[in-house]
């Protein structure tokens, strides 16, 4: 896996192609898996983020059965990507234009791929949509821009510090209102010990 061969091997079709091969499967369907250097089949414990493994708990592990990155001789499919075009065409792949299905959705992935300004363009305009057509009627379906500044987010965000500030604000306030109640008090509990001193020494 992660080779790269010359077309020519195939045929004469693909002469001038340079392919890189990007996995495999066998007969049974088990798929090749890159860093396992052998061209068979093995078991390896997988465990969370590796490739062909969903855990349905939290730290989850299980044993599976994967195919080496090394092609064997009973390998049922390979698969290639084109590096480099050669001089006839593929039919169904390079004599055919795929623009792709899904655009970016992130706001400065939008206006990094059009470059766009990021004050002045609209970027909800430059989201790429998809036609879909089903039977009478047809209709457009487009991914929801993420991270958008919107009129709404600035205004939820100024509520939100004002909130704050408000809340600092009062918390200043109750603290010199306490410091107030506590000076007053000592003032109150120091007269009565005076006072109480006093009538002692009048005595």
């Amino acid at each position: 896996m992660g080779q790269e061969i010359d077309g020519e091997v195939m045929g004469e079709q693909f002469k001038g192609y340079i392919f890189r091969i990007t996995g495999g499967n066998d007969k049974q369907g088990f798929q090749m898996k890159q860093g396992i250097l052998c061209n068979n089949r093995t078991r390896i414990l997988f465990r969370d983020r590796q490739q062909g493994y969903r855990p349905t708990r939290t730290g989850e592990r299980k044993r599976k059965s994967v195919r080496g990155c090394i092609i064997g001789a009973d390998l049922a499919a390979i698969f290639l990507r084109v590096v480099k075009k050669g001089e006839k065409e593929i039919a169904g792949v390079t004599d055919v234009e795929r623009p792709n299905r899904l655009g970016p959705k992130r706001r400065n992935n939008i206006i990094k791929t059009f470059s766009l300004d990021k004050k002045k363009d609209d970027v909800r305009k430059y989201v790429v949509a998809r036609e879909i057509k089903r039977k009478d009627k047809t209709f457009y379906k487009s991914p929801k821009i993420q991270r958008l500044i919107t009129e709404t987010r600035l205004r939820r965000k100024h509520q939100h510090k004002a909130e704050i500030v408000g809340r600092n604000k009062t918390t200043r306030e109750s603290l010199e209102k306490y410091e107030k109640l506590l000076s007053t008090y000592a003032k109150e509990k120091k007269a009565q010990k005076e006072a109480a001193k006093k009538a002692e020494e009048t005595k």
